[in-house]
């Protein structure tokens, strides 16, 4: 991560950072029912890792209303604070477009706000105290959520006064690979660029490379069922998005067969473990040396296709799962991790796994 780069509020990853909003949002809310000021949100983090995403997912769970702006698309006041009309005798000014017209509860999302110039940030601070702009104001149980990019390093954004950043609470959202694995299997996302995100998750914070970035190249992959034969296309998708160590990466990734690791659910399915399961693991990671951070990413995908899905498996993909849980080349590390990780998710079917007893012993020596 850049050196020169500025964040405010705590620095972490993105449950603590929905966490967080969605408190925020509770207590306004109570502020606002005693005829209190609200406090808006301002969520910080470097381009494309899903800061504009997690508020309108926030909005979604909670069954919100959603408006959105872009403010570096104003091109002038009017687009802000809304045209003046003559009324009477008095000039006043009509919302914009872009302002909720009924009482939320609902999220304004600012996105962007920092790359807004200097004229319109000034405008935005006044929506941010009073949560009106001359003329108008915000319905009520309309919550404010913004985002920035951080200030310094090669971010072209207009730097935020005191003043402006003391009307805000602040948070730094980092990207972090098992909570984005955990988001891509909810989403659907191919399984091929998940492990690759899992494997390699050191390329994800560049200048083209980002989650969104990354994203956008699996969609694009996803029709194609046999990556190695269509390599040239795929070069020229991966080239169209993202940076070139990383094309150079995904490249090595389908050379070397990585993108045909076994799945999950072919991994609970199996008729003949052994032969559908074991076999195949080991003649990929059972390499010199061994290929440890395959290992962890296949383990990583079982728990989270098992949890994020809610899969409740019958007896014999149970024990299947205690047999993956068992296989004696795992680290146990690794194997303890997956382990506690099913047994907590709160899955009652996969709680099962603590019947057996060399699992319930790995467990139990943890405690």
């Amino acid at each position: 991560m850049h050196n020169n780069y500025v964040f405010y509020g705590t620095k972490t990853k993105a449950d603590e950072v929905i966490e967080f909003v969605n408190h925020v949002i509770e207590t306004n809310t109570d502020l606002e029912a005693k005829a209190r000021k609200k406090t808006p949100i301002c969520i910080w983090g470097r381009h494309g890792i899903g800061k504009t995403e997690i508020v309108e997912a926030i909005a979604k769970e909670r069954g919100f209303q959603f408006s959105y702006i872009a403010p570096a698309q104003f091109e002038e006041m009017g687009d802000l604070v809304g045209m003046p009309s003559v009324e009477g005798d008095k000039t006043v000014f009509k919302a914009p477009s872009w302002v909720p017209t009924q009482e939320g509860p609902g999220i304004l999302l600012i996105d962007d706000v920092n790359r807004a110039d200097e004229r319109i940030l000034r405008g935005i601070m006044q929506l941010l105290q009073n949560f009106e702009l001359i003329s108008w104001k915000l319905p009520l149980k309309w919550h404010i959520v913004l985002t920035a990019n951080p200030d310094g390093g090669d971010y072209s954004v207009t730097p935020m006064d005191d003043a402006m950043l003391t009307r805000m609470l602040h948070i730094s959202m980092e990207f972090d690979v098992k909570e984005w694995a955990k988001w891509a299997e909810k989403a659907g996302i191919d399984p091929r660029g998940i492990n690759f995100v899992l494997l390699y998750p050191e390329i994800v914070e560049g200048n083209r490379t980002t989650p969104r970035t990354l994203v956008q190249f699996f969609e694009t992959i996803r029709p194609i069922d046999n990556l190695y034969e269509k390599i040239s296309l795929v070069r020229m998708l991966a080239d169209s998005c993202l940076d070139e160590n990383t094309v150079t990466a995904f490249i090595s990734f389908v050379n070397n067969n990585l993108g045909q690791l076994i799945k999950p659910e072919e991994i609970c399915n199996a008729n003949n473990f052994n032969r559908e399961v074991l076999e195949p693991f080991k003649s990929v990671v059972l390499k010199e040396p061994i290929r440890v951070d395959i290992i962890a990413t296949l383990c990583t995908r079982l728990v989270n296709y098992l949890t994020v899905n809610k899969i409740s498996p019958d007896k014999k993909q149970i024990e299947n799962i205690k047999s993956f849980i068992k296989i004696d080349f795992i680290p146990n590390d690794i194997r303890l991790t997956m382990a506690q990780d099913l047994v907590s998710s709160g899955n009652i079917a996969l709680k099962s796994i603590m019947a057996d007893p060399s699992i319930a012993q790995l467990l139990l020596k943890r405690m």
